[in-house]
């Protein structure tokens, strides 16, 4: 019987988390996927062989929720993450992830780190000298756990594309994205 009672949930799991929004004491959840949105900035335009360039993924909480911090305070919480699929002729050469925001929240004892607003993941790569010339994707993963005061929603993984143009090495490129690749934090 107890059997049957977990296929049943491990069927209904999925369903319950596609729900656009339900009630928790009053409370309408988000689904998981939409608490943050996120947009993708490349700071050079095109990308010549052989240089390094970053990307910047610019994220914002939804009001009334928070995601834990890259470097979690817990062992048992989940952190923020960004992750990336690299094709030919890129690769990662650091990431920075933002200061976290110290909260105390009513259901713990501990302040933890989190991001609320807005926050943004800067990823450093280089372009090797034979990376493929042309339109490059770079597929990434945001990862996260959402909570607001009362509950945390199911972690997921939300997938974010990096699109790029690499050019021949000495092609000039322009800086873009002044406004976020000016601010060194």
């Amino acid at each position: 019987m107890w059997l049957l009672a977990f296929a049943a949930v491990c069927w209904l799991l999925p369903a319950m988390q596609a729900l656009p929004a339900r009630s928790q004491g009053g409370t309408r959840l988000m689904k998981p996927a939409d608490v943050v949105h996120s947009q993708v900035y490349v700071s050079l335009e095109p990308v010549p062989r052989g240089r390094r360039f970053e990307v910047a993924v610019a994220g914002e909480v939804a009001a009334g929720y928070h995601v834990q911090a890259n470097k979690v305070l817990e062992d048992y919480l989940i952190p923020l993450t960004l992750t990336a699929e690299l094709p030919a002729g890129i690769t990662l050469a650091n990431s920075r992830y933002p200061r976290a925001i110290m909260k105390k929240f009513p259901f713990a004892e501990k302040p933890m780190a989190v991001y609320e607003g807005k926050f943004t993941v800067r990823l450093a790569f280089d372009a090797a000298a034979d990376a493929p010339v042309g339109p490059q994707k770079i597929p990434m993963t945001l990862r996260y756990q959402a909570c607001n005061d009362q509950v945390c929603l199911p972690p997921v993984k939300v997938p974010v594309t990096v699109e790029l143009t690499v050019a021949p090495t000495g092609t000039p490129a322009k800086n873009a994205h002044a406004e976020i690749f000016a601010n060194r934090e």
